[in-house]
């Protein structure tokens, strides 16, 4: 047997190391959560990403891949149809990992794996969509911009308001006179 190169495998042999964390990977897919030592359960999350990341492909390749570590084909089913669409929004952290404590027996230190299936929080959705409003102007911004004249909102008697609509007609004709005597 080769020396690990990170610390002793679990069970033994590497072989028997990637059927443990097989059969891991598999009761958390099956159950949605498992308990089990730290160390199984920190062995086991980047494995259960990875298989939840080809799970989100969805095409023959990935499944098939995926059948390579999970051998139950109803489990690689659940997996495709289920857990994929659950976490589709997500860029990653399928998994969370949760220390509860010591084992009686042994007192090994133990912990809960669980899949995450609650939505994405709504604050990283709000800043993504201001990203992509950002992105959307920053363009925008380089064309030169009229600002329009701001109008003042105040409540005039019929009187004034007939007043300012001949003045504001009076006034472009006003303009067009003077340019076509400078023109002249």
């Amino acid at each position: 047997m080769p020396t690990p190169t990170k610390g002793p495998r679990l069970g033994g042999g590497p072989a028997h190391e990637r059927l443990i964390l097989a059969n891991l990977a598999t009761a958390l897919f099956e159950h949605g959560r498992i308990t089990t030592t730290v160390t199984k359960a920190k062995r086991v999350q980047p494995l259960a990403e990875r298989l939840i990341t080809f799970a989100k492909r969805g095409d023959l390749h990935a499944r098939r891949r995926v059948l390579t570590v999970v051998r139950d084909k109803g489990v690689v089913h659940t997996l495709f149809t289920e857990i994929a669409p659950a976490v589709a929004e997500r860029n990653g952290g399928y998994t969370r990992v949760t220390k509860i404590g010591n084992r009686k027996g042994d007192n090994a230190p133990m912990a809960v794996i669980e899949l995450v299936t609650e939505p994405v929080s709504p604050k990283q959705a709000v800043v993504k969509e201001a990203e992509k409003a950002a992105k959307k102007a920053a363009p925008k911004k380089a064309a030169p911009q009229v600002e329009e004249p701001a109008v003042e909102e105040t409540v005039e008697t019929p009187a004034e308001a007939v007043e300012a609509e001949v003045a504001e007609t009076e006034a472009p004709a006003a303009e067009a006179a003077a340019e076509e005597t400078k023109e002249a």
